[in-house]
């Protein structure tokens, strides 16, 4: 019986604003290590037996990171699906399990998300293992995560014996949302309390059975917004306007809290959702005095505090419990005991239409990515990439007139009727109206600088007529 791991791609991870984005959210991050979250649960994979190719379940609007991770791993997704909207985890599960009904005649899903960390990778290869057989079995396998403190910022798994007993998997009892200090405190004490990972192991079928009889609207609608499924490059699209119609329901309400059949395999292996940045903190290794830092960084009496930078030298003094970090256009300075509210930030810029709740100064796109490195009344400068055999969309500008140089690579450009070769420190202009497009054709990365200059520089100023990646 193969196993199929759902890979659960949604979600803007907004308390880790400023690294984490909108169109570039925390699983497409390198948080811990050199690997993006995401990188890290589909290696989490290997070693596995009989396990396929990660389903990814994804937002529309991060496909192409998904498949560029893919792509800078040398792996291939079994499928890319792309919710047109989110309706949370049960309809997404439920379309995982319709997929891999096509592929499978009675697979089992592990259902994971894509931005948890997991120190003890053979600790979890080893509860999956001990899961297969309540799976195969027709159960429903939640993985509970063995609780070191009282935690208010997850939900509960209440078992039905303790972490004494040996069994590899136990009847759950009932699951209990988010508690307050105190609960938390007596949770912990009984025994036989566990953190809720989101992380499940079950027949694909079984689901489906348990979703049919609890939640027979949301299937419904799963099944057909599938009628119909557009295959492009390496992502599967659903009809969007079937899809809107299910209801915004959690796994957890939909069927989990409802089955006879659920049960919780205890995993002791080092996880966290990294759900905020005290989180990270937690995880990140210290120093004597309580710091963990990342990159540029000096310290001068200093305690218990948390310094990540990217770009700039980051220097404190004097300063406790606080968490310091800064992106290419953010920099964010909370109390420890503060950063839940993050988010208000975000909302605020949202409220605002603030582009740094939405994205980088670096934005990343299928062809490569563009650097905003300047910008003024009237002219804006991008440091441009274009990945070897990619190229740009056939396109005009009604606003703005582009200078293109070159300062690494070979271009081959379309400009008007004309096609050019540039190397290394030649440039083309292409003035306002002219169509125009921007190729590599070689192996290695291209490198350019563009000037816009014009009246209106956003990027909804674009005119595609074709596209390699369906944009048009």
């Amino acid at each position: 019986m193969k196993t199929i791991p759902v890979i659960m791609s949604g979600g803007s991870g907004s308390r880790l604003w400023p690294q984490s984005r909108s169109l570039y959210p925390k699983q497409f991050l390198p948080l811990v290590n050199d690997q993006t979250m995401l990188q890290n649960t589909i290696s989490r994979l290997d070693g596995l037996n009989s396990v396929s190719a990660p389903l990814v379940i994804a937002n529309e609007e991060h496909r192409f990171l998904v498949a560029e991770q893919f792509r800078q791993m040398g792996r291939k997704a079994l499928a890319i699906m792309l919710e047109p909207v989110g309706r949370n985890t049960a309809p997404a599960v439920a379309l995982a399990a319709l997929k891999a009904l096509n592929h499978e005649e009675e697979p089992l899903l592990l259902v994971l998300a894509a931005d948890h960390v997991i120190q003890d990778v053979e600790a979890f290869h080893q509860a999956v293992e001990a899961a297969l057989p309540a799976a195969r079995n027709g159960k429903l396998v939640t993985f509970g995560i063995v609780p070191t403190h009282p935690e208010t910022g997850y939900g509960y798994i209440n078992a039905s014996t303790s972490f004494e007993d040996k069994s590899a998997f136990i009847p759950v009892r009932k699951f209990v949302e988010k508690p307050d200090l105190e609960k938390a405190q007596s949770y912990l004490a009984s025994g036989n309390y566990y953190w809720n990972s989101g992380m499940f192991l079950f027949k694909a079928s079984r689901y489906l059975e348990e979703l049919e009889k609890f939640r027979p609207d949301i299937l419904k609608v799963c099944k057909k917004s599938m009628v119909v499924q557009d295959t492009d490059l390496d992502f599967v699209r659903l009809d969007e306007d079937v899809f809107k119609a299910c209801l915004d329901e959690s796994i957890d309400y939909a069927v989990m809290e409802k089955t006879t059949d659920a049960v919780v395999v205890p995993l002791n292996a080092g996880w966290s959702d990294v759900g905020s940045w005290s989180s990270l903190a937690d995880i990140s290794e210290e120093d004597d005095a309580g710091n963990a830092t990342l990159g540029d960084v000096i310290l001068h009496d200093t305690r218990n505090t948390y310094v990540r930078s990217e770009k700039k030298l980051i220097a404190t003094v004097g300063v406790d419990d606080l968490v310091i970090t800064e992106s290419d256009d953010a920099i964010l300075v909370a109390h420890k005991n503060q950063v839940q509210d993050v988010k208000k930030i975000v909302e605020r810029l949202k409220q605002e239409d603030r582009s740094e709740a939405k994205l980088h100064r670096k934005v990343y796109r299928p062809w490569g990515a563009y650097d905003s490195i300047d910008a003024g009344e009237r002219f804006q400068v991008k440091r441009i990439t274009v990945k070897p055999g990619a190229r740009l969309s056939l396109q005009k500008h009604y606003h703005r007139a582009e200078h293109w140089i070159v300062v690494k690579g070979t271009a081959l450009v379309t400009n008007g009727d004309k096609e050019l070769l540039l190397t290394e420190n030649q440039s083309t202009y292409i003035p306002i109206g002219e169509v125009h497009r921007l190729e590599n054709p070689g192996k290695f990365d291209l490198e350019m600088i563009e000037v816009q200059s014009g009246g209106y520089l956003s990027e909804d100023d674009i005119v595609r007529f074709e596209d390699t990646y369906g944009r048009v």
